[in-house]
């Protein structure tokens, strides 16, 4: 058996590109031959895939699981290199696998999952990020995937009552609420959820325009404040127009009407919106 020393290891790293402990690790197995060594290395993908993960992967999915009973979900993006693989069904297959596995052990180790996938698409394949929601007393976790998988939505709404979130007006206020979120694009659920400085930002912006030069102190607040009113209405999910009902009623007053009809107080809790590359 030839000697396994820090050198060696560092040579078939610089060889291979995989990382140091598999490359320890490969020449234990080898007893020492680097040769050899890289032999098992390209016959388990790994090689392969260390030498794909310096190539830009920025096309990909988005893919979801939501654990039996809603009450917990994951959403994910998984990057791969071109839109072709990205609607393989194999691949599609591969996201949804890795959702599952991420929902039951958000520490699972997914490396050698990812590598099986590099050698079977032959092209690098990353698992950017992912989002989990587990459900906070009373309510059901959801999610929607948009149609091309490139935009997907996680969200957690509460009810006051256990037997509110069985009602089917209740399952269907809920999926309607994520549509919203992947066609309204909102960065909060509301206003209380909008960060001072990017308040202050949006006041500086409107005291700043053409527009409103030269008015008074007092007709400048009024102003302002329809401003910020309007920027809400397109921030904050509760403040949009509900687009199921053609925008007539805001989110806010659709979720109250419901939770007037079921006898309950509805509550948008949080949401994530993952869309693939942003995250680049």
């Amino acid at each position: 058996m030839a000697e396994i020393t820090a050198a060696n290891v560092a040579k078939l790293r610089e060889m291979t590109g995989v990382g140091m402990m598999e490359c320890k690790r490969a020449l234990v197995e080898a007893q020492g031959d680097i040769n050899t060594a890289i032999d098992n290395l390209r016959k388990s993908g790994a090689a392969s895939a260390a030498k794909k993960s310096s190539r830009d992967a920025r096309e990909g999915v988005i893919a979801q699981y939501i654990a039996p009973g809603g009450k917990s979900g994951i959403l994910v993006e998984v990057n791969c290199e071109t839109d072709f693989v990205a609607r393989n069904d194999s691949f599609r297959a591969f996201c949804d696998e890795i959702a599952k596995k991420i929902s039951n052990d958000a520490n699972v180790d997914l490396e050698a999952d990812r590598q099986t996938a590099v050698g079977k698409m032959g092209e690098n394949i990353k698992i950017a990020r992912n989002a989990r929601m587990e459900v906070s007393g009373n309510g059901l976790i959801a999610a929607y995937i948009h149609t091309g998988a490139k935009v997907g939505v996680l969200v957690e709404v509460g009810a006051g009552k256990a037997e509110t979130t069985g009602t089917e007006e209740f399952k269907q206020l809920v999926k309607d609420i994520t549509l919203q979120i992947a066609a309204g694009f909102p960065q909060v659920v509301s206003r209380e959820n909008v960060a001072p400085e990017v308040v202050a930002k949006e006041r500086e912006i409107a005291a700043q325009s053409d527009r409103f030069k030269g008015k008074p102190a007092a007709a400048m607040e009024k102003i302002l404040a329809g401003v910020l009113d309007k920027f809400f209405q397109t921030y904050c999910l509760v403040d949009q127009g509900f687009v199921k009902r053609n925008s007539e009623v805001s989110v806010k007053e659709h979720v109250a009407q419901i939770g007037k009809q079921l006898g309950d107080e509805i509550t948008v809790r949080r949401f994530v919106r993952f869309q693939v590359g942003e995250s680049a």
